[in-house]
């Protein structure tokens, strides 16, 4: 099981409104900028970011069903800033691996440790 909710309350709350904007200047981390499907407003999240292949993965530290992952997929876009950039991505797809085989070693056990095998793929949108 991910994170509790509770934490991802509290997180909501307090802790990503300290950590966005360090999180996108990090290694191994981004912020997620999402419009909410309901309001329309838009919101930013904190992630652990990492490349795989040619798409981008987010690790789902609370799961798939949260927020921020409802809102990405039902709009089907967002906009991920990671080091200084801003990439618009598509096509959101989820995914489960429960030995997060595809995470660095560290990332990989501190996610096997919460038990959070749940990710999320989106495709960098290309410049024409």
């Amino acid at each position: 099981m991910p994170l509790p909710r509770t934490m991802a309350r509290f997180n909501k709350v307090v802790t990503n409104r300290v950590t966005t904007p360090f999180a996108q200047l990090l290694p191994g981390t981004a912020v997620v900028e999402h419009r909410g499907r309901r309001s329309g407003r838009i919101f930013r999240t904190p992630v652990l970011l990492f490349g795989v292949g040619d798409d981008l993965r987010i690790a789902l530290t609370y799961g798939a069903d949260t927020d921020w992952v409802r809102n990405v997929r039902a709009v089907g876009s967002a906009v991920v800033h990671t080091r200084g950039e801003a990439v618009p991505v598509t096509a959101p797809r989820l995914g489960n691996d429960p030995q997060a085989s595809w995470a660095p070693l560290p990332v990989r056990m501190a996610l096997r440790a919460i038990g959070a095998s749940g990710y999320l793929d989106c495709t960098p949108r290309r410049a024409p």
